[in-house]
C-alpha cells in the first residue's frame, strides 16, 4: 500500500489573516507561517514567478489544515459560497464536541452556515469567508 495517512488538506485563501483568526475560532492552533517564492516554489505549484505565504494549523489530533494565500497572481474571481457539487476538492471536514456552538463561532468569525444543527442531523455544512465548504460533525 502506498498511502500511509493524510498529510494535510490545502485551502487557498484571499486572506491569510482573515482564514487564520476564522480558524483559530473552531479551535485549531497555528503552527507555522512563512512567505515562499524562487524557482522551487515555481516549479511546486507550476505558476511562474509566484510568491505566496501559507499557515500550517494543527487540529488536537495532530491533523493539519494547510491555508495558502498567493500575493503574486491572486484570484479576483467573486468570491461566493462554493456549492457542495462543484467538481474538486468538496469540503473539510471537523468532528466537533458541539454543534450549535460552532455554528455560531462559524457566524462570529464571517462564515455562513447552510443547515443548522438539529437533533436528527449529525453535521452541518457551512462556508469559511472564502466560501469553502467546511462540514461539522457532531463527536
Amino acid at each position: 500500500m502506498m498511502v500511509k495517512k493524510v498529510g494535510h488538506v490545502g485551502l487557498v485563501v484571499r486572506d491569510l489573516d482573515l482564514s487564520v483568526a476564522f480558524y483559530e475560532g473552531l479551535g485549531l492552533v497555528l503552527w507555522k507561517r512563512m512567505v515562499r517564492s524562487g524557482p522551487f516554489t515555481d516549479a511546486m505549484v507550476g505558476i511562474p514567478n509566484v510568491k505566496l505565504e501559507w499557515a500550517k494549523m494543527h487540529a488536537p489530533d495532530g491533523s493539519e489544515v494547510e491555508l495558502i494565500q498567493y500575493h503574486s497572481l491572486p484570484d479576483y474571481s467573486t468570491l461566493r459560497n462554493a456549492p457542495s457539487n462543484r467538481r474538486g476538492c468538496s469540503h473539510v471536514a471537523f468532528v466537533v464536541d458541539d454543534l450549535a456552538r460552532a455554528c455560531e463561532q462559524i457566524i462570529r468569525t464571517g462564515g455562513s452556515v447552510v443547515n443548522h444543527p438539529t437533533p436528527e442531523w449529525n453535521s452541518v455544512y457551512c462556508h469559511d469567508p472564502d466560501g469553502i465548504i467546511v462540514e461539522l460533525v457532531r463527536a
